[in-house]
């Protein structure tokens, strides 16, 4: 009870959301702990109604109070969303959020040749990453609906990336795109030699993406950071699956969150 009382005492909470192609991840935040997870889908347009009343629901069924939200800050990679999502804080939290770009004050140099085709989502990752390794050089692997790769220099520029299919999105490919293949769990295989179907391509679908992580990586480490060491992270929704994996130094399933929550502290005076 006391627990729950204390939840309902918070003064300023802040909510970050990252509108993705299969879902919007956010978090809800009391300082600097994130006291909330949820998510919602994407993949169909909603009415900031929809949205503003899931956000009030889901703050109030996990014995939060909505009125205690006094920011929000905004990440997308759907344009479609945008306008109903940041209606839906404005009509249902009273708050005009701060939806990030290219151009919002985040500390980082993107040194690509149009800085604005830059996801938002890859920017917060970059800043939330260099916040937890300061003067490091840094490869970021995001396993989302697309599986993003970025590089930042140990002086906070963001150099540049890859982005290839993700797991989820490679299985529907080859699902709708062939006759005789269907939609399979999508999990670590035992080994590399399947013996149907189905462990094929599980093989396939997994060891696509670590070889393409293998390889970016080798070839970044000789051309990008000049030998240096750097901090390879892993993050998104997949991320988990590749973690037994010795290529990654960590994985920060919350770092799209943190680095929202960095920019906004950036931009708020």
């Amino acid at each position: 009870m006391r627990a729950l009382y204390l939840n309902y005492l918070a003064p300023i909470m802040m909510l970050c959301l990252d509108i993705g192609n299969t879902h919007i991840y956010g978090g809800l935040l009391d300082q600097k702990e994130i006291c909330l997870r949820f998510r919602f889908p994407s993949a169909q347009s909603c009415t900031s109604d929809t949205f503003g009343i899931f956000l009030r629901n889901v703050i109030r069924e996990n014995h939060f109070v909505a009125a205690n939200v006094k920011s929000i800050c905004i990440s997308s990679v759907v344009p479609a969303l945008d306008y109903s999502i940041v209606a839906a804080c404005k009509k249902y939290f009273s708050i005009t959020p701060i939806s990030i770009k290219p151009t919002t004050k985040t500390g980082l140099t993107i040194a690509t040749d149009n800085p604005n085709e830059l996801g938002a989502d890859r920017i917060a990752n970059a800043v939330g990453a260099i916040a937890q390794f300061p003067g490091k050089n840094l490869a970021i692997f995001d396993f989302g609906t697309a599986t993003t790769a970025c590089a930042i220099s140990k002086d906070s520029v963001y150099i540049g990336g890859a982005i290839f299919p993700g797991f989820k999105l490679s299985m529907g490919a080859l699902s709708s795109k062939t006759a005789l293949l269907s939609d399979v769990d999508i999990l670590k295989p035992e080994n590399t030699l399947g013996k149907n179907t189905q462990s094929q391509l599980q093989i396939g679908i997994y060891y696509s993406q670590l070889g393409a992580v293998n390889e970016i990586l080798r070839q970044w480490q000789n051309t990008v950071f000049k030998d240096e060491p750097a901090i390879v992270i892993a993050t998104g929704g997949y991320a988990q699956l590749l973690m037994q994996e010795t290529i990654f130094d960590v994985n920060l399933p919350d770092l799209v969150l943190d680095g929202l929550r960095l920019i906004w502290e950036m931009n708020h005076n």
